[in-house]
């Protein structure tokens, strides 16, 4: 009898704690913004609602939430995705010493807030991203493979292959949970394809932008951003079609050569001035009538002497003979 007393009590005292409330989840963060589709563990995360520790965030293929830490931690996650807040722990002096973030899947952005570098830290399928005051994209795929895109700081990939380390800005490195590991490289689309998956890296090709200081860190999306364009089916799903490039314009063709213009007609000659009229000629002048001797000729009156006067005749070169034939002077030609 004493017994059952004792069984009855035990059992009114299991019943007793049984029934007071569950102390709730501690409260890490909240949410800054939501889009479509985000789920935790007590249903839809609306803006400015809390996120807990150990809670599972989910998203839709088209959702995509911003989150806000304690500590001025960001976390974006994309479309698709799936990640718990595994732990987040505070020491005595009320600084956070350790945040723990598991991504099964889906896309994400990294921007580490004002705690120490070493109390971060990601766990993913292919292995363990270590944080250095960084900022980082980073994809889960359904197999687990898993690409870590460095846009500010630094940052340390560690899997079964061995650690990479990102140290300059656009560094990418690829995984996958059997230990293959590529080196540190500027990333480029051949990631996407080797990811096989287009949208796989949404926040630096553009496809679903970030908003509130989650924008690509130090500008510009690493050769990414022009490259896919997000697009919704007809049951509103986004497809997974890389974005078309812009077709180019091909080169004008070639105009057809100018036709020659035919050569112009020379101008007629002007005709020849008529030649001026020769002037007449002058008409000889007259000869002056010979002087007429006197009458009495024949008796020169003077003193020349009669042989002088014959002297005379002979050097004009007449004599009477000629005078007689020509009947006179002869006349004077041109």
């Amino acid at each position: 009898m004493h017994r059952l007393r004792i069984v009855a009590f035990v059992a009114l005292i299991a019943v007793f704690y049984s029934q007071e409330p569950v102390p709730a989840a501690q409260a890490v963060g909240e949410a800054v913004r939501i889009k479509t589709d985000v789920t935790g563990q007590s249903g839809p995360i609306v803006v400015n609602g809390p996120v807990h520790r150990d809670e599972q965030i989910r998203t839709s293929k088209s959702g995509l939430g911003q989150f806000v830490f304690r500590d001025g931690t960001k976390l974006a996650v994309g479309w698709g995705s799936s990640v718990v807040i595994d732990k987040f722990v505070y020491d005595d002096s009320n600084q956070l010493k350790q945040l723990t973030v598991k991504a099964a899947k889906g896309t994400f952005r990294w921007v580490s807030g004002n705690s120490k570098s070493s109390a971060y830290k990601i766990l993913t399928p292919a292995g363990t991203i270590g944080v250095r005051g960084t900022a980082f994209d980073f994809y889960v795929g359904a197999n687990g493979t898993t690409a870590v895109v460095l846009l500010n700081g630094q940052a340390q990939f560690c899997g079964p292959g061995g650690c990479r380390q990102l140290t300059r800005r656009c560094d990418c490195v690829v995984a996958t949970p059997g230990g293959a590991m590529t080196d540190a490289k500027r990333v480029n689309r051949g990631v996407l394809r080797t990811l096989g998956e287009p949208r796989a890296l949404p926040f630096l090709s553009g496809s679903q932008p970030l908003s509130l200081g989650m924008g690509v860190v130090g500008g510009g999306g690493c050769g990414l951003d022009t490259a896919f364009q997000d697009r919704q089916d007809n049951n509103g799903d986004p497809t997974e079609q890389p974005q078309r490039a812009a077709p180019q314009r091909s080169d004008p063709a070639p105009s057809a050569p100018a036709p020659r213009e035919a050569p112009s007609v020379p101008d007629r000659p002007s005709p020849p001035n008529p030649p001026d009229d020769p002037d007449p000629p002058s008409e000889p002048e007259k000869p002056h009538k010979p002087h007429k001797p006197g009458k009495d000729w024949g008796g020169w009156h003077g003193h020349h002497h009669k042989g002088d006067r014959d002297r005379d005749r002979n050097r004009d070169g007449w004599s009477g003979r000629d005078r007689h034939r020509d009947g006179g002077w002869d006349r004077t030609r041109d």
